[in-house]
């Protein structure tokens, strides 16, 4: 190349360089973070068209501690659409825990062979290493309020667990839950990190910690 051909070449200003540079190192960041910080409720944003919406730190601790209490010593925890329980079971660093996250945004693929893929429209397409009826609990929260979501992904919740189930879903799916999965609403009131326009709450089949508490 010339000496003319190489002077047309564009440059960045130092100034621009240095941002240019921020902006790639931070999206490394939110796509490989590393150490423990990968499991920070937020690290990964919502994904508004995903319909997703992350609980309060507050609440994805209660959730998590219930998930604990209920599988017992070493047990096995399915969270299904429900990454931030996932995410502060792991920030606990319960290691003697199996945990799973089962979800269709393939950025929580960061976290290895406990992600698994998950559509909701394909409700037992798994792989084979997930054996039927293995999770001491399926904590689960549908990604829409519908019918149809809530009925598909209750395939997945009762060919996951062994009998306990968490599920999180509106207040206006009750009388659904109720006869897809014979849970019963809690008086705990979960919390997000935004404002949801419906109201939200919590539903068991067991005796759980979540029914003797109004709120976090």
């Amino acid at each position: 190349m010339s000496d003319s051909e190489d002077d047309d070449v564009p440059r960045l200003s130092s100034h621009a360089l240095a941002a240019l540079q921020e902006f790639y190192s931070e999206q490394k960041q939110q796509s490989d973070p590393g150490g423990d910080d990968k499991y920070n409720i937020g690290i990964i944003e919502e994904n508004w068209q995903l319909s997703q919406f992350w609980y309060s730190q507050e609440t994805a601790l209660r959730l998590a501690k219930e998930a604990i209490a209920a599988a017992g010593d070493c047990g096995r925890i399915a969270c299904v659409s429900a990454p931030s329980v996932y995410q502060k079971l792991r920030e606990l660093h319960r290691e003697d825990f199996s945990i799973y996250i089962f979800e269709y945004d393939k950025r929580f693929a960061i976290y290895g062979e406990e992600f698994i893929f998950y559509d909701y429209n394909n409700p037992l397409d798994l792989p084979e290493k997930i054996a039927a009826h293995s999770f001491d609990i399926v904590i689960a929260d549908p990604p829409y309020l519908s019918e149809e979501c809530l009925r598909k992904t209750s395939e997945t919740i009762k060919y996951l667990t062994q009998g306990k189930i968490l599920l999180c879903t509106g207040a206006v799916m009750e009388e659904e839950a109720a006869k897809l999965l014979g849970v019963k609403m809690c008086k705990f009131i979960p919390k997000h990190t935004r404002t949801l326009g419906n109201e939200f709450r919590c539903y068991v089949n067991y005796d759980s910690g979540l029914d003797r508490e109004i709120s976090v």
